[in-house]
């Protein structure tokens, strides 16, 4: 025990006897120490006192689908460094192969009565999985706040980067380079954020006056071993321009291109999604769509300490325009007689 009020005192910055008063309910200790102190027995991995257990709601659940895909980290970075900020310890959960499903972190998350929840990614992304946990958040109220998808007939609380936005401006530059044959490289059939960015890059190239056909999509796993492979087909198919729903299949696409004996850009211009940490390091620097993460974390929280404040935020999806960052992998189409040559 004095162990503890000691490690607690001086993790906090208070005396031993404060961090005594919080633990025993007395009074004389104000209600911002309090909760600090509360928080801090949970980061040093201490049980509170059992008269304190239902008052463990300065926890938030912080889902992030895996961590190979460098955007990911970036958005837990902001996210639970607002948290932070605001008196809320994160608890980090994250898928792996085999790993411990979505579902049941949702119960162990349920079981420490966190506050709330952030989903950064996660199988409310894709239609065709399962979304019966995400049901339970709605049953028991829970707060909770989804990036970048919406759950349809749920009402959770969105906020997403405009992906009509991102085709847009990603396809009117490759436009202007005088590229009329584009591939896109896209996430799974059912991935929402995928499928928006087909619909307008559809739409789009129509008014641009472009076709795009069925052997100029190709559907895999974000993953850059899949944007390799995937690249590959479209390489065969004939475009000068491959456009990619995330930086590590833009990052596959390049190895594709190279492996073909080609250049990025004077051959294929290729063009990412997120402008992820070091994607201005890589050679060619990477032409891509940067996602506002910082903004959309601030808007994260709001919504979130709104809701667990019991104030009706609505069911509304938060839409924020992204950036195209123009680098080095993408150049003028090369015409028919340059490249024989």
């Amino acid at each position: 025990m004095t162990k503890r009020l000691a490690e607690v005192a001086k993790k906090v910055g208070v005396s031993e006897a404060t961090v005594s008063r919080v633990l025993n309910e007395k009074p004389g200790v104000s209600e911002a120490t309090r909760q600090t102190v509360l928080t801090a027995l949970d980061v040093l991995g201490y049980e509170r006192p059992t008269k304190l257990r239902g008052e463990r709601a300065r926890l938030v659940g912080l889902f992030l689908p895996e961590l190979h895909n460098p955007i990911f980290p970036v958005f837990g970075e902001v996210v639970g460094g607002a948290l932070a900020q605001n008196g809320y310890t994160p608890v980090l959960c994250t898928q792996s192969a085999g790993g411990i499903s979505e579902a049941d972190y949702v119960d162990l998350l349920l079981e420490q009565q966190v506050s709330g929840v952030v989903f950064v990614g996660g199988q409310y992304t894709q239609r065709d999985a399962s979304h019966e946990h995400y049901a339970r958040l709605t049953e028991l109220n829970l707060p909770t706040v989804l990036v970048n998808a919406p759950i349809d007939g749920l009402g959770f609380a969105t906020v997403s980067t405009d992906d009509a936005v991102a085709a847009e401006q990603a396809l009117a530059h490759l436009h202007q380079l005088g590229h009329t044959r584009i591939g896109l490289l896209l996430g799974p059939s059912d991935h929402v954020p995928s499928l928006r960015k087909l619909a307008a890059a559809r739409r789009v190239a129509a008014a641009l006056g472009l076709t795009i056909g069925e052997d100029q999509i190709v559907q895999s796993l974000y993953s850059l071993e899949a944007g390799q492979a995937g690249a590959s087909r479209l390489l065969r198919s004939g475009v000068t321009a491959i456009l990619c729903a995330s930086d590590p299949l833009a990052l596959g696409a390049i190895r594709a291109v190279r492996r073909a004996g080609l250049d990025v850009p004077r051959d294929v211009s290729v063009i990412g999604f997120d402008d992820s940490p070091l994607m201005n390091a890589i050679d060619p620097p990477l032409t891509t769509v940067r996602q506002p993460v910082e903004p959309m974390g601030r808007m994260v929280i709001e919504l979130l300490v709104a809701q667990i404040a019991g104030t009706g935020v609505g069911t509304d999806e938060f839409l924020f325009e992204p950036e195209l960052v123009v680098r080095g992998s993408t150049g003028p189409v090369r015409s028919p007689q340059t490249r024989a040559s």
